[in-house]
């Protein structure tokens, strides 16, 4: 077709392409959609911490249950270092909470030092506690899933304010809900669950950039 020449296809690509992905950018963001809370409230992680000041405030946390058996629970922690925490470490207040049993001290000392090998673990927070504790804090995600021997193979995106973060529309979930994030699952690392991060901090920067916006206009009009 003569209308597609060499010259204008050019022009497309350098004038009329940029314009059309920055109205679809600019309509995306006013058109924004949050990640869903799909437990409110949940029990702070300083609740179950000895001496240690970790807190869920404040903080965009990634929860995971290491359990009994740490050779099981392996594979999916290294996924999850390598797919999504090695992809974090840069961002402002984030930071991954590894909950084990109290007699797993051992093997969770030689889980660090593998994983330290080839990563900074400076946001890396490894949380030992009971059994009974562990299962308190757990039931309070009111996931509708049980622990086996404290462990589980998701992870759990935990907001500022202590909400559980999630989706409410996953074809992959019952009922459309997604609790927590399959970390033995590389597709689900890669397409849900750093996805969702990047939303969620999308979020605080939109609500950020609003609220300084609003204070430039107060100040303009003098209040």
């Amino acid at each position: 077709m003569k209308f597609f020449t060499k010259k204008r296809v050019v022009l497309f690509l350098l004038f009329i392409f940029p314009l059309i992905c920055f109205l679809i950018l600019s309509t995306g963001e006013n058109n924004f959609t949050k990640l869903p809370i799909v437990t409110k409230n949940i029990v702070d992680i300083s609740e179950i911490t000895s001496g240690k000041k970790i807190t869920f405030k404040e903080n965009v946390s990634i929860v995971c249950f290491l359990g009994k058996d740490l050779k099981a629970s392996k594979t999916g922690v290294f996924n999850f270092n390598e797919k999504i925490y090695k992809k974090f470490t840069d961002y402002k207040k984030f930071q991954v909470i590894a909950i084990y049993p109290s007699d797993k001290e051992a093997e969770v000392q030689e889980l660090k030092i593998e994983l330290g090998v080839f990563t900074d673990m400076i946001k890396w927070n490894f949380i030992a506690s009971s059994k009974e504790e562990i299962e308190a804090f757990y039931s309070s995600l009111n996931t509708g899933e049980s622990l086996k021997n404290s462990y589980i193979s998701k992870a759990y995106l935990i907001d500022k304010d202590g909400h559980l973060r999630g989706r409410i529309k996953d074809a992959d979930s019952k009922n459309g809900k997604l609790f927590g994030y399959n970390m033995n699952s590389v597709a689900v690392l890669n397409g849900k669950l750093k996805d969702d991060i990047k939303v969620l901090y999308y979020e605080y920067y939109a609500a950020f950039k609003s609220k300084n916006e609003n204070k430039a206009d107060r100040k303009e009009v003098g209040l």
